[in-house]
């Protein structure tokens, strides 16, 4: 049985929260009073990066790929708020480094890249779902490279084409779902120098950069769908409109 604080906010999941982009959004959703529960595998990078939320944000170390653990961050969230608001299915890996070719991409690799891509995404709903609220948001955190086919990327690209119809399949599964395949853009983050060795990526748009489409895609009425992040209006700029 979860017993549940009095006055509970809003609460959210965001996967892969110690860098980049999750990092980026766990602020905003800080910032605009939710109570977010987050994970990533190293247990010292994640506690340096969330410290400074305070009790505000549940930080939990541990393999996203791992039912068990997938079921301790939905624990956490229900125990935070009641029921669950949002999913936000940010952490992925590129598999192989330096990225192979698919005629020299091993069958493991591909299995492992599915893990984290597909398949923990997708474990993590079926166990947050039951702690669903009433009007729910989930978020698959995509790439262009789930569409657009680009040499070394295929691993990768063909789990983001898997996770993009996977939430095309939940949405019309559940239509009282808002399920949202986001496309973040290029980022400078650590995952996209690790797709780029050697080379300077600094005119990659920081992470922060994504945040406020993201926010509008969760806070408006957007319907589910596959969307990229910088297209989406913001109400800034709807105020300037």
């Amino acid at each position: 049985m979860h017993t549940t604080p009095t006055d509970s906010p809003q609460t959210a999941i965001v996967t892969g929260g110690s860098q980049g982009l999750g990092l980026e959004l766990i602020q905003s959703l800080v910032d605009a009073g939710w109570h977010v529960v987050t994970n990533a595998r190293n247990a010292a990078t994640l506690r340096s990066a969330t410290t400074r939320f305070g009790s505000v944000v549940t930080a939990i170390a541990g393999d996203i790929a791992d039912p068990a653990h997938q079921q301790h961050l939905v624990d956490a969230a229900v125990y935070a708020g009641g029921s669950i608001d949002l999913v936000v299915n940010n952490a992925s890996t590129l598999g192989t480094l330096p990225m192979p070719s698919l005629l020299n991409t091993s069958q493991q690799s591909l299995l492992d890249v599915f893990l984290i891509n597909v398949d923990a995404p997708l474990g993590l709903i079926q166990r947050a779902a039951p702690y669903f609220a009433n009007d729910p948001v989930i978020i698959n955190v995509s790439s262009d490279a789930g569409v657009e086919g680009y040499p070394r990327w295929g691993a990768y690209g063909i789990s983001k084409a898997a996770l993009d119809h996977l939430s095309r399949v939940l949405a019309a599964e559940h239509p009282n779902w808002r399920v949202l395949s986001i496309d973040p853009g290029d980022m400078r983050t650590a995952m996209h120098q690790d797709a780029f060795p050697g080379e300077d990526i600094t005119d990659r748009p920081a992470p922060s950069a994504s945040v406020p489409g993201i926010l509008a895609l969760i806070n408006g009425s957007y319907p589910s769908g596959r969307y990229a992040a910088r297209d989406v209006p913001t109400n800034d700029e709807l105020e300037v409109a």
